[in-house]
């Protein structure tokens, strides 16, 4: 697969899984805008803008510093929007959830696709074509014990995929999901001492599902939310 001459937007870039997909996109070839809410964590992970990459800080719960980030971007287009971040929280039942949480991740998994679809979605609109990658979670599918807000908010970005790729797939653009289910990043090992990492999820083969969905070789791909679970 390659990515010469497109142009990749990716949220959430400076996370362990934001730099599995931006290495997996730029190892295709492609341009590169990189977004994520501090610009120093961003830098340390990129270092500087050059022709290639473009780092951009924005804050993905204030619509206006998502347009403005976007508009910023001196590519021709926006090729594809990789929707990566978001946020985790678990321990408390659903009659316990404090109205912060419930919040929290409403806001950090589904309000921040919402954004970046009203900053992107009008210029691939316009440019007739485009590919849209959002992270859901397989545990969007069903509920779970103590894990309600965020089971609820995963499960809200499978629906805002679906209605997207209702809307959208009819002028030249394609909206899918993933649904990982426990990503190996460091901070999941030191949480989960006692578990066998390797039996979770690669950043690195999660990335190359991602890749694979904004590829051409996906271009009949519609809506789906597909698994990516690993041994678990």
């Amino acid at each position: 697969m390659t990515f010469e001459g497109k142009t990749c937007l990716i949220t959430g870039a400076a996370g362990n899984l934001g730099r599995a997909v931006a290495a997996a996109f730029a190892s295709a070839g492609a341009s590169l805008v990189l977004i994520d809410l501090d610009d120093k964590v961003l830098r340390s992970a990129f270092g500087r803008d050059d022709e290639r990459k473009l780092l951009v800080r924005a804050d993905l719960l204030d619509a206006a510093s998502v347009a403005q980030a976007v508009a910023a971007v001196r590519f021709p287009g926006i090729d594809v929007l990789c929707n990566i971040a978001g946020g985790f929280r678990m321990g408390h039942p659903v009659h316990e959830t404090p109205e912060s949480v419930w919040e929290l991740m409403l806001d950090l998994n589904a309000k921040s696709v919402i954004n970046t679809a009203r900053a992107v979605v009008p210029k691939m609109l316009a440019a007739g074509r485009g590919k849209i990658v959002n992270i859901g979670a397989v545990a969007g599918l069903s509920g779970k014990a103590n894990v309600g807000a965020y089971s609820a908010s995963k499960s809200a970005v499978i629906r805002l995929t679906e209605s997207m790729s209702a809307e959208l797939r009819n002028k030249g653009i394609n909206v899918n999901c993933v649904l990982p289910s426990v990503i190996d990043t460091p901070q999941n090992r030191a949480d989960m001492p006692g578990a066998d990492p390797r039996r979770w999820v690669a950043p690195e083969a999660l990335a190359e599902v991602i890749l694979f969905l904004a590829s051409d070789a996906a271009r009949a791909i519609h809506g789906a939310a597909i698994p990516v679970t690993g041994l678990v």
